[in-house]
This record gives C-alpha cells, sequence and structure tokens, in this order.
C-alpha cells in the first residue's frame, strides 16, 4: 500500500511539472508566433492573445503549486533562525495550518466564482468557456491547501527548509 501510494505521489508530482513545461513552452512558442506574424507578415491569430492571457494565468497557478511542493514560496522570515529548534518546529507548524486555511478559504470562493462564470456561459476566446480557462483557480489553491495541512503534520526533520534557505548569503551578514 505504501509503495502504491508513493507511486502515485510522484506520479503526480511529474504530472505537475509537464503541465508547468507543457503551458511554459506553449506560452514561448505562441507568443514568439504572434511576433514572427506581425512582423514579418502583418498577419497574426486573432485569438493569440486571449489565449496567451490564459496562459499566463495557468503558468502562475502551476508555478505556486510548483513553489509550494518544494518549500520554495514567499514567506517572512524575520526571527525565526534566532529561536530554539523546538519553538520553531511548532511556529512553522502553526504557519502552514494557517496557510492551509488561507488557501482553502480561496478555493471555496474560487469555486463560487467559477460557478458564476459557467452559468453566465462567456466565451474566452475559439469556442472556450471563460470558466474553462479559470479552473486552475480552485484546482491550485485545493492542492496548495492540502499540502499546508500535510507540511503542518511532517516529522521535525522534514519540516523546515534548508538551511541554506533560512541564512541570508554571506555577504549580506
Amino acid at each position: 500500500m505504501t509503495k502504491f501510494i508513493f507511486r502515485t505521489y510522484h506520479f503526480l508530482l511529474a504530472t505537475e511539472t509537464f503541465f508547468l513545461l507543457f503551458f511554459l513552452l506553449t506560452a514561448i512558442l505562441l507568443a514568439s508566433s504572434q511576433i514572427l506574424l506581425r512582423n514579418f507578415f502583418d498577419s497574426g491569430i486573432g485569438w493569440a492573445d486571449s489565449a496567451l492571457r490564459i496562459l499566463v494565468l495557468w503558468i502562475g497557478m502551476i508555478g505556486a503549486m510548483f513553489a509550494s511542493r518544494n518549500k520554495k514560496h514567499i514567506r517572512i522570515d524575520i526571527l525565526s533562525h534566532y529561536l530554539p529548534d523546538k519553538l520553531r518546529n511548532n511556529i512553522w507548524r502553526v504557519t502552514e495550518l494557517i496557510t492551509a486555511a488561507v488557501c482553502g478559504i480561496v478555493a471555496y470562493y474560487s469555486i463560487q466564482f467559477i460557478k458564476y462564470e459557467y452559468e453566465d456561459g462567456i466565451i474566452a476566446f475559439a469556442n472556450v468557456p471563460v470558466w474553462l480557462c479559470e479552473i486552475i483557480i480552485p484546482i491550485a489553491f485545493i492542492i496548495m491547501s492540502m499540502r499546508y495541512f500535510v507540511y503542518a503534520f511532517m516529522p521535525s526533520y522534514l519540516l523546515n527548509p534548508e538551511p541554506s534557505d533560512i541564512n541570508p548569503p554571506s555577504e549580506f551578514k
């Protein structure tokens, strides 16, 4: 059973990485083709600008998921390297729970937003509905909420990021 869970987990991580790279490469190719078509052929792809805006949203949300899985997200860290290990670990756990709650709240309200968009039936580009373009918002926040909830209960040796991530580089000391 444990082997199945680890395989599933690694498959999901690989899928997340694949989508991040796929959307990034798609955005680069689409933007480059738009530039070439506009500059050299006085034409372009009519829906490309809208698609690029949607791709930026997807890349940003999947990038946030990627940062949360690697614990490379933005954090305000003023006192943690001055605190004793036990207190630091407890503060990290509370911080992870608060982050999970905030992500859960954002996920809930983004689901409500998607419901309204679905009911409106607005088309974003090329017969793609707007709600489908925005569906990444609740998906990303649900995944991040679950990750932070799990992080709050992980063993302490897995809890904190690498010491090099906490301490500033030597030139800033």
